[in-house]
């Protein structure tokens, strides 16, 4: 088969084949009539009723409270407004009677106000009533087939409704009101002595343009707002999962080091007692088996969180008592910082020590970065339970800017305080400061584990 007849089609009858260009001509015309339907017939007197504006949109929000609300009626205002316009516009150039005018301006008054409720209906109530004011007027000099009220009141009811609907249905609108503008010269001028279809199509199809791209921009700001949202949600879990994996890599070695001391214990147990039964050294034996067992799992574990580049540090990991040094560091920085330390000092578990060593770390680089020039103090309580920590910086001073930062720090530091079962607050002082808070819950079963563990170590 040749390519010329796969790409040919038969009619449903089985005549002869039509050519891919009618049966592109076909595929656009149905696709045309499908959405003239859509957007013009299908159910046009549908109600769809504008709604308010947004209270807290970039003009509103700086209102006084009390005006808010009214404002947020500004469109349906200034859509009453234009019909009350048209009214006016009628009673001023209708050459009738009064009972003319009358019926001209309060047609030209609602289909205008209709468009608030039923947009599609009020254009073809206003398209229909478009040779009304010319039919009731006595003056044949009068502008045919748009009179003044006519040409003002579809040109609004054309804006608010492309406005409100979509520029498809705006460019079907537009070609309706110029085939109206069209058959009207030809067949139905009489004796008129002016036309203005072209002058109401031209001004008609810049209002359109103006609606067209008002929409586009529109639209272009809502996707990327929406992809901004979707993009800072995304980053949002990357970073809680980078924050995970980094104090997963830092909690591997205090988790190796108590599964090496329990499978040492185990295998040394036995020795330390004279003629042990064979029950207590099969026990130690599957004690030391699965400390084992559990330490390989860890190692296999952290081996897949674990980057590429990620290189294990060799140094051990830090502890309180490296606070010391840490705030030295950071004086060296030029961060004025003091400490305090109050209760009664004591062995933490390992874990504990090392979150607690980084939330502080990471108070204080925050300080450094968002508060060049500002001072600090770092409390560390040793409570009853647990351990209280708390960071506070002053205000930026000087003339260096504050750096913007990752915007990684908290959520690191609510992690570690989460994994532990602990409470934090991070909140602006009232003199333009900023606090950190934190409690660390140790039980005193933990703190003594921990120390016995040290003690064998």
């Amino acid at each position: 088969m040749t390519e010329t007849t796969q790409t040919q089609m038969t009619q449903p009858g089985g005549g002869r084949p039509r050519s891919p260009e009618i049966q592109l001509a076909t595929q656009l015309t149905t696709s045309a009539l499908r959405g003239l339907w859509q957007d013009l017939f299908q159910g046009p007197f549908a109600f769809r009723p504008l709604a308010r504006t947004r209270a807290d949109g970039p003009v509103v929000r700086w209102l006084p409270p009390r005006v808010r609300g009214p404002v947020t009626r500004l469109p349906h205002a200034l859509v009453v407004l234009a019909g009350l316009t048209a009214l006016l516009i009628s009673h001023e150039s209708s050459d009738g009677g009064e009972m003319a005018k009358f019926l001209t301006g309060l047609l030209a008054l609602g289909a205008i106000v209709l468009t608030l409720l039923r947009p599609v209906g009020a254009f073809w109530v206003s398209l229909a009533a478009l040779p009304i004011p010319a039919m009731l007027s006595v003056d044949w000099a009068v502008d045919w087939p748009y009179t003044p009220v006519a040409f003002a009141t579809h040109l609004v009811v054309l804006t608010v409704v492309a406005l409100r609907t979509t520029p498809r249905t705006a460019a079907w609108m537009w070609l309706l009101t110029a085939s109206y503008g069209l058959l009207a010269e030809v067949f139905f001028k009489g004796d008129h002595y002016y036309t203005n279809t072209l002058s109401f199509l031209f001004v008609s199809a810049l209002a359109l343009l103006v609606v067209t791209v008002w929409h586009v921009r529109h639209d272009a700001v809502r996707r990327v707002t929406a992809q901004r949202t979707v993009t800072a949600h995304e980053r949002s879990k990357r970073t809680l999962l980078e924050e995970r994996t980094t104090i997963a890599r830092e909690l591997h070695d205090v988790v190796a080091h108590h599964m090496s001391v329990v499978a040492i214990q185990a295998e040394a147990a036995p020795y330390r007692v004279e003629n042990p039964p064979p029950e207590l050294e099969y026990a130690f034996k599957v004690i030391r088996e699965n400390a084992v067992v559990a330490l390989s799992e860890l190692r296999r574990v952290l081996g897949v969180v674990r980057a590429e580049d990620y290189e294990a540090p060799d140094a051990p990991q830090p502890r309180l008592a490296d606070l010391d040094r840490l705030l030295e560091n950071v004086r060296d920085a030029g961060l004025k910082v003091d400490s305090t330390v109050t209760g009664a000092v004591r062995e933490l578990p390992q874990g504990v020590e090392l979150s607690a060593y980084r939330i502080v770390q990471e108070a204080l680089s925050n300080s450094l970065r968002h508060a060049p020039g500002a001072t600090a103090k770092v409390e560390v309580s040793h409570v009853l339970g647990g351990l209280g920590l708390r960071v506070v910086n002053g205000p930026a001073t000087g003339l260096v800017k504050p750096s913007p930062g990752a915007g990684h720090g908290i959520t690191g530091m609510r992690e570690r305080v989460s994994m532990l079962d602990g409470e934090m607050t991070a909140e602006a002082t009232d003199d333009g400061g900023y606090e950190v808070a934190v409690f660390l819950p140790v039980s005193s079963a933990a703190a003594a584990a921990s120390s016995a563990a040290e003690d064998t170590a």
